[in-house]
């Protein structure tokens, strides 16, 4: 949609919510196409504008108000917040950089930026796991099942299975075409992860199939008996990713944290450092095992495979989940 009013206008002509003018002018910036990084953007956008809103922020509703005293003000709240470990370090630079980002869409300058989101917070994000993931025990994983269902929370259930058994992305569980992995279950013994993945990496350009177990067919199995009726992933019909998002996982989150499972993405960790002594027949390096010093080959072969199953395009990303090469 492009301005709704002149560019002089309250939020630059975008309309009179900040929360609305910033996809809006993200959408006009980047036109068709691109809505993986329209909606990362977006989404962090939002919750700068919940932080606007919010006792701590400057209770503003009009981008032209926001100067750079307020950006800075803002990385003085997410610095708080990763000391709190409430977020990571990586998080709080990606909101800061959308920001820049959608403020300089909303403008049409770059008058008003954070320079460095690294210097402004103070702190750089690691590409490397220190602490041992979460959710490793499947006996864990089972229990927590067991409490979302007692909670009439089936469908957040189906994506901690998923998330555990296949590594599967938050995204990635919730838009994972049921029928189709079922197909290809049967007819490969293997399954292709597609559905909402991050960066575009989707389609015969991106292949990601995963050797199908026992546990990935009962993840898939319980997905499909919770799927809402004619659905093909675990979103009713007519429901939007943002309503399920709000209303299942949040609520989903509170019942992990509560369970020693610091959130779903802890799930995926657990899957590459299960798939690390599976390929290596070693502890991944998070969990006290030195493959990398009595083989490093083998190490690097395992690095290269669980960097593909995750669907990651840089093998040291796989440090993040397993630990790194000491």
């Amino acid at each position: 949609m492009p301005l709704v009013g002149r560019r002089d206008g309250r939020n630059f002509g975008y309309g009179r919510q900040l929360s609305y003018a910033g996809p809006q002018a993200l959408r006009d910036l980047f036109g068709s196409g691109h809505y993986g990084t329209v909606k990362a953007h977006s989404d962090r956008w939002q919750a700068f504008v919940r932080w606007c809103r919010s006792e701590d922020g400057p209770g503003f509703n009009d981008a032209r108000q926001i100067d750079r005293q307020t950006l800075l003000d803002y990385a003085g709240y997410l610095r708080q917040q990763v000391e709190q470990s409430a977020i990571g370090i990586a998080t709080a630079q990606n909101r800061l950089s959308s920001v820049n980002r959608t403020l300089a869409a909303l403008r049409g300058d770059q008058y008003v930026k954070v320079v460095s989101p690294s210097k402004a917070l103070g702190m750089r994000r690691t590409s490397v796991r220190h602490s041992v993931p979460h959710g490793q025990d499947r006996e864990q994983v089972k229990r927590i099942v067991d409490v979302l269902c007692k909670h009439q929370m089936p469908r957040a259930a189906a994506i901690v299975q998923l998330a555990r058994a296949t590594g599967m992305r938050l995204r990635e569980a919730i838009l994972a075409d049921l029928p189709r992995l079922k197909r290809e279950t049967k007819q490969f013994g293997k399954i292709n992860i597609q559905d909402g993945t991050k960066g575009g990496r989707s389609g015969a350009s991106a292949p990601r199939w995963i050797t199908v177990d026992d546990h990935i067919r009962d993840a898939l199995r319980f997905a499909e008996q919770v799927s809402p009726d004619g659905s093909r992933n675990l979103l009713a019909p007519n429901e939007r990713y943002l309503d399920f998002l709000q209303g299942i996982v949040g609520p989903a989150r509170d019942i992990l944290h509560k369970h020693n499972l610091k959130g779903f993405h802890e799930l995926r960790a657990a899957y590459a450092c299960e798939r690390y002594e599976q390929i290596t027949h070693h502890p991944a390096p998070i969990n006290g095992g030195h493959c990398y010093q009595l083989n490093r080959h083998l190490d690097q072969e395992a690095r290269v495979q669980i960097s593909y199953e995750l669907g990651h395009g840089r093998i040291s990303v796989v440090s993040a989940y397993i630990g790194g090469r000491a």
